[in-house]
């Protein structure tokens, strides 16, 4: 669709007149549309068709989110447009600064803040489904670990369930969301906590190996790792923003996520704990890393609450997370640098 993604944004406005619209009262139309059709229901109601590009999408929605979040009836719906025919026209001769050419920028790269919202909300859930998956992985995993097979450990990183808690946890900080907020670390905290008590179960009853390749090679870390996260994270944060399939990345950052968990787990259980020690030192190094550089991947693609006094929260929030985190990589490579959690 010549080189855009394009977003069909359906207004349906109750209880507001139609001539009261955010876009037909634009007539600088610094907001472009590709395509408009009002249809008017009765005097008093009305349906809206927009057609937008990506970057587009945020701004009009929140133009009519402004304007009538306060009705109980409104409703807005964004969907996604595959292709249209016949091609919509070019807007051409709009000026923008220098500022707005470069906030445009980088949110032509993403999705918009809702959509992005209900994507990383909907995989940050904290429901049984969640615990159940991630009781399934480690599963997996720790047969995957114990028995050397690296087939078996791909599963267990291809159903990452640990990913979507921390990526919603970096979006709920960005944005200032409460509920997010609460919601992440709640499930971020089962989630570990339920793997570890089944991989150290398994790691009592089952005979386990120390010196097992595929465990050894996870009862260590060094400063590779923190780069490995950080560029793990980025990717994971870009697939979501950019509305690219996450699974590729997904099972990238699983890597970094889970198998150093149930490492920890099995050591533990078996009784090796200076090793279990060693492993976990890398499961919280990936979670700080992936952390850190999904914040600083949604702050460098704009995504900023609605309104001022959202921003004002979100920024406190914003501070105060990054500095806990660095704190926290900082204690993670001072441990890394003098030979902790290197195993034995």
């Amino acid at each position: 669709m010549l080189g855009f993604r394009i977003r069909s944004c359906k207004k349906r406005i109750l209880g507001c007149k139609i001539n009261v619209c955010p876009l037909k009262r634009n007539p600088n139309r610094d907001v472009p549309y590709l395509y408009v059709r009002t249809l008017k229901l009765d005097d008093e109601t009305g349906f809206i068709s927009i057609l937008l590009k990506a970057e587009n999408v945020e701004a009009v929605t929140d133009k009519f989110v402004s304007r009538f979040a306060s009705s109980s009836i409104f409703r807005l719906v964004v969907l996604p447009v595959e292709a249209t025919f016949p091609l919509p026209a070019q807007q051409s001769g709009e000026k923008t600064t220098e500022g707005e050419a470069e906030e445009s920028k980088a949110k032509a790269e993403r999705i918009s803040r809702e959509e992005l919202y209900e994507d990383i909300a909907q995989a940050g859930r904290f429901i049984s489904t969640y615990l159940e998956m991630v009781a399934l992985s480690t599963i997996v995993a720790s047969v995957g670990l114990i028995r050397g097979d690296v087939a078996i450990i791909i599963g267990a990183m291809v159903i990452a369930p640990l990913l979507g808690p921390n990526i919603a946890l970096s979006l709920a900080v960005t944005l200032g969301d409460l509920n997010l907020t609460k919601n992440s670390p709640r499930a971020i905290g089962a989630g570990v906590a339920t793997s570890l008590t089944i991989s150290m179960l398994i790691g009592i009853l089952l005979h386990t190996d120390s010196v097992a390749s595929e465990i050894a090679a996870r009862a260590h870390s060094g400063i590779e790792d923190i780069s490995l996260a950080l560029a793990v994270g980025t990717a994971e944060s870009l697939a979501f923003t950019t509305g690219v399939s996450a699974v590729v990345v997904g099972v990238m950052i699983s890597v970094a996520l889970l198998p150093p968990l149930v490492a920890a787990g099995i050591l533990t259980g078996a009784g090796h704990f200076e090793m279990a020690m060693g492993a976990f030192a890398l499961f919280l190094t990936n979670i700080t890393c992936i952390n850190l550089a999904a914040i600083a991947t949604f702050l460098l693609q704009r995504m900023s609450p609605r309104t001022w006094w959202e921003a004002a929260r979100a920024k406190h929030a914003t501070r105060l997370a990054v500095t806990a985190w660095v704190l926290m990589l900082c204690l993670l490579f001072f441990l890394i640098f003098f030979g902790f959690g290197k195993g034995s």
